[in-house]
């Protein structure tokens, strides 16, 4: 039997090509069965809420081997019920990164335990969302865009002439369960706040009716921040050395700005992330063009969004500058919290006249300066400025902006409880969980 079998060269050609495929469907069932487990720790004397852990899918087959094409992972035990997310950020078809949220005891490391599945873990309670829409014909809106783009120049809608923009609330919205932000996609670039008092998405039913005023308070929350001509929550701009002139900011923005793309890269329901790049931005319209994108990200539980920022060819000596309106705040204060720096202002401040808080928090390696425009004079005006170097080797600069708005929390009622907040929001943020 066993000569005959050897004896046939096309049976062993074929049993030669099959066994590679055998082993490894053996080996990878094997895995299958078993549990890989990881260790989380965390290490400092407070209580992390909704902390967001991130697990790239190479920690996965380091200890179950290769996944194959279409595997998922799922916890198991007394953490089954935690929902998580499976993030493609390379946009290649195929999920990088495991995000769920989890909650920690002061000084405590927890055991985790996975296992490979066919089938993704979902969830119906969405905690992040991100939308870009543009308006039809009819004056609906259309359905989210996974990417989208406007040409250099794109002015800002007229109201007295259109009753509505041409993508909802004039550009990408972004939320959670705490808050909202938004951007508007056209000349002006600036980034606003909803403040929310329901933990529901509302960005893709907010302002698709010109009758319902989104400035006016509503059950769900409003828009609650003026802008002007400041980089208001958390615009950008470079502070650039011109010869025989002071520092001078030139805002992202304008019509030397030039193209804008929108990308959706993941949309809940644990973490929305979203890019905005500017291929061809001419800083000092030389014709020397610049290339920045704006990494945005958001995740349930929190009242931050996090911006990470590459930025190709910038004039020499530039800076990258983030901000804070200053409209209606009177001063603003430093955090300075083991290796984080912060920039804050409280006050009634809110177009709902009620108490509003917002800061700004990124890590001493991300940190130059702090500063105040002028407040008449200048492009950019009305803002408590945040100075960073401009990124290098393609590593980005990063930063988060905060909005504690007191309707959506009776923390943000005072300057007291918004600064303990920040400061053990500092603490969080300066000490990572470790992954083992």
């Amino acid at each position: 039997m066993a000569a005959g079998w050897a004896d046939n060269k096309d049976v062993m050609k074929i049993y030669q090509k099959i066994t590679p495929v055998l082993i490894f469907a053996v080996v990878f069932m094997e895995s299958c069965g078993q549990e890989a487990s990881f260790k989380l720790q965390h290490s400092s004397g407070f209580a992390r809420e909704n902390e967001l852990v991130k697990m790239d899918r190479s920690v996965f087959e380091k200890k179950l081997g290769k996944l194959p094409e279409g595997k998922f992972i799922s916890l198991t035990g007394k953490d089954a019920g935690v929902p998580l997310q499976f993030d493609d950020l390379n946009l290649d078809g195929k999920w990088d990164e495991v995000v769920f949220l989890y909650s920690f005891e002061p000084a405590s490391t927890v055991e985790l335990k996975f296992k490979v599945t066919d089938d993704k873990p979902l969830t119906k309670n969405i905690l992040a969302h991100v939308r870009q829409k543009r308006k039809n014909s009819d004056n609906t809106f259309g359905a989210d865009l996974l990417t989208d783009q406007v040409p250099a120049g794109q002015p800002n809608t007229d109201f007295s002439k259109a009753a509505l923009p041409p993508y909802l609330t004039e550009g990408p919205a972004w939320e959670n369960d705490k808050v909202g932000f938004r951007i508007y996609m056209d000349i002006r670039n600036t980034k606003d706040i909803w403040g929310k008092t329901t933990s529901k998405m509302m960005m893709d039913t907010v302002g698709v009716d010109p009758k319902v005023i989104y400035h006016h308070l509503a059950p769900w929350g409003m828009d609650i921040l003026a802008v002007g001509k400041s980089l208001g929550a958390g615009s950008l701009a470079l502070s650039v050395p011109r010869k025989g002139q002071k520092d001078t900011l030139v805002r992202l923005g304008g019509l030397n700005m030039g193209k804008i793309v929108y990308q959706r890269i993941a949309d809940g329901p644990v973490r929305a992330v979203f890019t905005m790049n500017y291929p061809a931005w001419n800083v000092l319209g030389d014709g020397k063009m610049a290339s920045l994108t704006e990494e945005i990200s958001i995740w349930g539980g929190q009242y931050f969004y996090e911006s990470k920022i590459t930025l190709k060819n910038a004039p020499k000596g530039a800076k990258l500058v983030t901000g804070i309106v200053n409209l209606k705040s009177h001063n603003s204060q430093e955090i300075n919290v083991n290796n984080v720096r912060g920039l804050y202002t409280f006050d009634k401040q809110s177009e709902n006249d009620d108490e509003l808080g917002m800061a700004v928090l990124l890590k001493k390696e991300h940190f130059a300066a702090f500063g105040q425009t002028p407040n008449d004079g200048t492009d950019v005006m009305n803002t408590y400025t945040v100075y960073m170097p401009v990124p290098v080797s393609g590593e980005p600069v990063s930063f988060r902006f905060y909005a504690g708005w007191a309707p959506t929390d009776k923390t943000f009622t005072t300057a007291e409880g918004f600064k303990q907040f920040l400061t053990n929001e500092a603490k969080k943020y300066g000490n990572p969980i470790v992954i083992k």
